[in-house]
């Protein structure tokens, strides 16, 4: 019988509440889309063309957020919340003053950016407005993403949830107010959403902090900030360059994917915005699945629990891929008139319709490799999620997708191709190393001069 400390690192425990908040993040893009559609479709455009641009930012300091919270989850298992303390207050310090820079760069030269980025000259006002006030921002998205990433490590999934529903109301609100002049707000267009969306992400920080500063068993005190634990940030870094790595050969090679799809059209680009805002509802659920599998599989194996790990992965990758395929094939039979509550365009609605098959088979190949990347990467093996990402995501993702989707004239389908083929090659060669499973007998060896089978778990305080 689990005990109730090792209960909260139960798959659906911390499941649920994940797929809550990402269904809210979900909820927060579609209405953004939804709403933005009714000013223009090159605003969409400008929108799904920035915001790829704010994921490359958020690589610099999800380096650190990341490592922390698998790093945080481990020493947890393994009784060393002490140690957990320490990397999360640091991890906060860190992004916090990347974010600060980011916000910076993206405040001070927001059209010049856009333009290296190949966004089409007639975007670029929009797009200069926009970035400047949303990617002025990005010290707040580091400080959101680092808080949350702890919170839920520590086993408490669902503060961040609640934070999700709070932000998301305000942000509708607020959107609402000032896209159609109404609650008295003015009627600023796509400037009135990028201001909505900095005051909903301050709340939000404000309401994290307030939280994290009571997520560990004694209240984080501010001039603990100024603490700075170099062989327990070397830990950080250890887990956390290869997982940075990974995910800016993802979030860059989308963005030089979304660079060729500007260069097709602003229809295909507001097409490529309209289907992401779609299929990141198939995978809602896949991918909660997948985040709650990282913090569970990380708690046993720092609990030295490493066959409880190893069938974690798999049971994660079963429940997950049922899930996305109902979703894709629900998507597949309603999708056209899904992308008609967004545009009325008939170009742009025949081009996304046209991906919905092509989305059903990317879908199980996308959970195949999150399940599976997670698990290795819970255990440490983040240098091998690193090398099949640096050479997937660039061959076959990115090179591939110029020479068939431009070069060939094969269009936005040249393109899905090749990222079917990217997430499908990664999920099998994640496949191939979790079943070696060379961290987990190596966790085994060395914790068998200790005799143990499982190392007592320490209680963790109630969490806000």
């Amino acid at each position: 019988m689990l005990d109730k400390n090792t209960s909260k690192f139960t798959l659906w425990v911390l499941a649920w509440p994940i797929f809550i908040e990402l269904f809210l993040q979900f909820l927060l893009g579609a209405v953004d889309t939804l709403m933005v559609s009714r000013i223009s479709d090159d605003a969409v455009a400008v929108v799904g063309f920035s915001n790829q641009l704010f994921q490359a930012m958020t690589t610099l300091f999800m380096t650190v957020a990341s490592g922390a919270g698998i790093l945080i989850a481990q020493k947890i298992g393994s009784s060393k919340s002490g140690d957990a303390r320490t990397i999360a207050i640091m991890a906060l310090s860190v992004t916090t003053l990347i974010g600060i820079v980011c916000s910076v760069i993206l405040f001070a030269v927001p059209e010049q950016i856009a333009a290296v980025l190949q966004l089409p000259e007639n975007l670029l006002p929009l797009a200069g407005t926009y970035i400047s006030i949303v990617g002025g921002g990005m010290v707040l998205i580091a400080m959101m993403a680092t808080m949350s990433t702890v919170i839920r490590n520590t086993g408490n999934t669902r503060a961040p949830m609640y934070v999700a529903i709070g932000m998301n109301i305000i942000h509708v609100i607020m959107n609402y107010g000032f896209i159609f002049g109404a609650f008295g707000f003015p009627q600023w267009g796509l400037t009135g959403v990028a201001i909505s969306t900095v005051v909903s992400r301050l709340l939000a920080v404000l309401l994290l902090l307030y939280i994290f500063l009571r997520s560990f068993e004694y209240r984080v005190k501010w001039r603990e900030f100024r603490v700075f634990d170099r062989p327990l940030f070397g830990e950080v870094l250890k887990i956390g360059w290869p997982l940075g790595v990974n995910m800016s050969c993802w979030v860059f090679s989308q963005l030089i994917i979304y660079t060729f799809i500007a260069t097709l059209g602003a229809a295909e680009l507001a097409a490529r915005t309209y289907m992401n805002t779609l299929e990141s509802f198939c995978f809602l659920l896949g991918s909660s699945i997948a985040m709650a599998a990282q913090i569970q599989i990380a708690h046993l194996f720092g609990a030295g629990r490493t066959k409880e790990a190893y069938r974690s992965a798999y049971r994660a990758l079963g429940f997950g891929t049922i899930y996305v395929v109902v979703n894709g094939f629900i998507l597949f039979v309603f999708g056209k008139q899904l992308l008609g509550m967004f545009t009325n365009d008939q170009t742009i609605i025949a081009i996304g319709a046209s991906l919905l098959g092509m989305n059903l088979i990317l879908q199980p190949g996308k959970m195949l490799n999150m399940a599976l990347g997670n698990s290795l990467n819970a255990v440490g093996d983040t240098r091998f999620t690193m090398y099949i990402s640096l050479g997937s995501m660039w061959l076959v993702a990115t090179v591939l997708s110029y020479v068939l989707g431009v070069h060939m004239g094969w269009g936005l389908i040249g393109i899905y191709s090749c990222m079917i083929a990217d997430e499908y090659l990664r999920g099998a060669l994640s496949y191939f190393r979790w079943r070696n499973q060379k961290y987990l007998r190596k966790a085994e060896q060395q914790a068998e001069p200790m005799n143990h089978h499982t190392i007592p778990i320490e209680p963790i305080p109630a969490q806000v």
